[in-house]
């Protein structure tokens, strides 16, 4: 979260990805630093340590949705209900 809004603050399009244990967190974060529109993709937890196959294929599955953000032609996780939702 913190390497995403220093990002955004410098202009540079951003998107947080966070697990969804660590949803929460990235919510209060994001609103302490003042940022609490950060676009923000949920992603499964655990991704650390789940393999080589297993990450691939998650980056596989986000990629598109991390470039339509960027491009600003999707919606983050955080501005709709599935953030709320476990991954």
């Amino acid at each position: 979260m913190r390497d995403g809004i220093n990002m955004a603050r410098r202009s540079i399009p951003t998107v947080a990805l966070v697990t969804s244990e660590f949803w929460p967190q990235g919510d209060f974060v994001a609103g302490a630093a003042g940022m609490p529109d950060i676009p923000r993709l949920q992603l499964p937890h655990p991704v650390a340590g789940s393999g080589h196959d297993s990450m691939s294929e998650l980056a596989d599955e986000i990629a598109p949705r991390l470039v339509a953000l960027l491009q600003s032609s999707s919606e983050p996780d955080n501005q709709s209900d599935s953030a709320n939702q476990p991954a």
